[in-house]
């Protein structure tokens, strides 16, 4: 099988729509945007190319002594800021924000692909600077006063992101206490400062609260009481009948009255052919925007299996679990005040998650951290620094009995150091070849 057809029938068996044939999905369209766009939607594909050797990762690296809950797809944007306990907090602090395909396995899987996200993220932001590709943060104006990371700089990156993790994973060795520190605080002039300044902003005492809060995007406070804003581009009406049944089925997994409901569109790249839907649960006798801070939103997001365990068994009896539960568990344990409300059940035979969503989460693109206006530092380094200390504390919550975990990986990653960012840039060339294959495959279907 050619690498095409590769491509086209693991992209068939996860989305249930071949690239040849099917015109409606949107998630392929998507990912022949960039090969940064490919990535995220093709974790799958990662995996399977773990399997069949592809990526020639060591047997060291996968070796049971190396295996904690792991994030699954792993990149630069599935980390960000958030509340602690969901919409239950108003603490804001940076860490991986994403673990529909979490699971049980090698932490290797996770500091390979984030290194591979770190230069494909700097290949996309060079695309965007030579009109290659589109971007949707900058518009013409931006783009012609920035800068773009050199690909020295992603190697610097790449080294400060490991030596980081390790440097973390030792900390934790001298005082397993350090397990619970959390990332929220920046110097003046960091690359997170002003996002994490935004953030506190969105929370429940921050003063753009009312206007740019995920909640007050969502909703429409015009009527008696709140409703969703739908149809819009995020949002579209469910039916009375099964406004009813959602009402139902769900009331008894949240903390107050369920106000409205409407299905999520156009969510993600990885996942953005599952059914997915919004909850606005507030009091029943809401009486005026004072009580919307008693207001917040709760997802409920069909589940499928976590992408490392559709290609790779991994013997374990915690990844036997149905795939929204193991997403449950597997969050449970690798933040330190994961959602109060977070919880799984089987609902028109499938699996679905139900979660906060946080008021004040913020997302972090690469232009933010591999661009930058001409004469600024760019924050590549710094925000890889971080992401590599924020993953080592959550990989090494997954056993808080023992350093065991900690003192293992440490030594191999020093000794694969250079190996396994060698290994990274050259399946980032391989991500590339195959975002142009996938695009060669839907120029010929249209």
């Amino acid at each position: 099988m050619n690498r095409k057809d590769v491509i086209n029938s693991e992209l068939a068996r996860i989305d249930g729509a071949h690239p040849e044939n099917d015109v409606t999905i949107n998630k392929h369209r998507l990912m022949v945007m960039n090969p940064f766009r490919f990535l995220r939607g093709s974790a799958s594909l990662f995996y399977a190319d773990i399997k069949n050797g592809v990526i020639p990762l060591s047997d060291s690296l996968n070796a049971k002594a190396l295996r904690t809950f792991i994030i699954g797809d792993c990149h630069i944007s599935n980390f960000g800021f958030f509340t602690e306990e969901g919409s239950q907090s108003d603490k804001v602090i940076f860490a991986p924000n994403d673990f529909d395909d979490a699971c049980h396995g090698p932490a290797a899987w996770d500091v390979l692909r984030y290194l591979v996200s770190l230069n494909l993220a700097q290949h996309y932001c060079q695309g965007v600077l030579a009109n290659s590709y589109h971007s949707d943060a900058l518009n013409s104006n931006q783009i012609g006063l920035m800068q773009v990371a050199t690909p020295e700089q992603v190697y610097q990156a790449q080294q400060a992101f490991l030596l980081s993790y390790i440097d973390t994973l030792k900390g934790i060795i001298a005082d397993p206490n350090l397990r619970q520190k959390v990332l929220g605080k920046f110097p003046k002039g960091h690359v997170l400062r002003k996002a994490a300044k935004k953030a506190r902003n969105r929370a429940p005492l921050g003063k753009d609260f009312f206007i740019k809060s995920t909640l007050a995007k969502a909703i429409n406070t015009t009527s008696a009481r709140p409703v969703f804003n739908k149809p819009s581009q995020k949002l579209k009406p469910v039916s009375a009948q099964l406004r009813k049944d959602i009402i139902s089925q769900f009331s008894a997994f949240v903390d107050d009255c369920i106000l409205d409901v409407a299905e999520r569109v156009g969510a993600g790249t990885g996942s953005v052919n599952l059914k997915r839907y919004y909850l606005l649960v507030g009091p029943a006798d809401y009486a005026s925007s004072a009580d919307l801070p008693l207001c917040h939103l709760v997802e409920i997001k069909q589940q499928r299996v976590a992408a490392p365990l559709q290609h790779i068994k991994i013997e374990t009896p915690v990844n036997s679990l149905n795939a929204a539960h193991l997403t449950l568990v597997s969050q449970q344990k690798m933040q330190n005040r994961p959602d109060l409300i977070l919880d799984e059940v089987v609902w028109q035979d499938a699996h679905w998650l139900i979660r906060s969503r946080h008021h004040a989460k913020v997302g972090i693109k690469p232009e933010d951290i591999a661009m930058a206006k001409a004469g600024n530092t760019i924050g590549l380094l710094e925000y890889a620094q971080c992401c590599g200390y924020t993953l080592a504390l959550a990989h090494s919550r997954g056993d808080r009995r023992s350093t065991q975990f900690e003192q293992a990986f440490s030594e191999q990653l020093q000794l694969e150091f250079t190996t396994l960012i060698q290994c990274a840039n050259n399946y980032a060339k391989q991500s590339i070849v195959d975002c142009h294959l996938l695009h060669e495959t839907l120029i010929k279907k249209t």
